[in-house]
């Protein structure tokens, strides 16, 4: 059985081997099961690595029993439909023939992953340059709801430093397509130096700043924070008027000692 383990030598290692890799079936379950309504958001990984070297029952492919399983469970609709609401979950693959099947199959929002400048797509062997051309990104709109690039891609980097934003994100809001750039890291080596080893401040400046519709983070709880500390919506409205109360009753007091 394959259990899981820390990659990163700097993270917590104590819990290598002691845990087991869950399912997606079982990945699904915990999103189901909670209190609140949790979105999910799978990766179709590898495909054509997968599609190679597995032979699924009846023919089918990868792709077919990925989709299968969310029918089963109730993913479906399109994107912040009533039926999506209930049960949101986007669908992202670096693979864009991946992607364009997929899309046969379910009307669930896709996200396109591109990776480093460097990497060709796993599937059609085209470049970063081809993929996040204006010609590209108005065909695979017709797939996708959006596109996840690695977050370095739309502002380079050099000596740890951000330079010059390129104009990937206002050319695919151009097109209605959102953008979730990845991964961010809390930890002093990935964070550039322009945030001053704050990931709050990359929070910001990415979500302010440059206007990006989502993120992929290792760190939850810390975008989660963020979020609370900068949402007006962060506070109920019972808990405002309770402060506001409390904020009363302190100022009566010493205004009639």
């Amino acid at each position: 059985m394959l259990r899981v383990k820390q990659r990163y030598a700097f993270r917590d290692q104590q819990y290598n081997g002691k845990f087991s890799i869950i399912t997606f079936e079982e990945f699904i379950k915990i999103a189901l099961g909670a209190p609140r309504v949790v979105g999910i958001y799978p990766e179709i990984k590898n495909p054509v690595f997968i599609n190679q070297r597995v032979k699924w029952p009846g023919g089918k492919k990868f792709e077919d029993v990925f989709v299968d399983t969310l029918k089963k469970y109730g993913y479906e609709g399109t994107y912040l439909s009533k039926q999506w609401m209930k049960q949101p979950a986007f669908i992202q693959s670096f693979a864009p023939t991946s992607l364009t099947y997929v899309s046969k199959l379910t009307n669930l929002p896709k996200i396109f992953l591109i990776d480093d400048t460097t990497m060709p797509t796993q599937d059609t062997n085209q470049s970063y340059w081809e993929i996040t051309s204006d010609k590209y990104l108005d065909y695979i709109r017709e797939y996708v709801v959006g596109i996840g690039p690695w977050k370095d891609t739309i502002i380079p980097v050099s000596f740890n430093y951000m330079r010059t934003p390129t104009d990937l994100v206002a050319r695919a809001h151009a097109r209605n397509l959102q953008v979730h750039p990845y991964t961010f890291r809390n930890e002093y080596s990935y964070l550039h130096f322009n945030f001053s080893q704050d990931p709050y401040n990359e929070y910001a400046y990415w979500i302010n700043e440059v206007g990006v519709d989502g993120l992929f983070t290792d760190f939850t709880g810390s975008l989660h924070h963020y979020q609370q500390w900068t949402s007006p919506l962060s506070v109920g409205e019972e808990d405002a008027y309770s402060l506001l109360d409390k904020i009363v009753a302190m100022i009566t007091k010493f205004r009639h000692p």
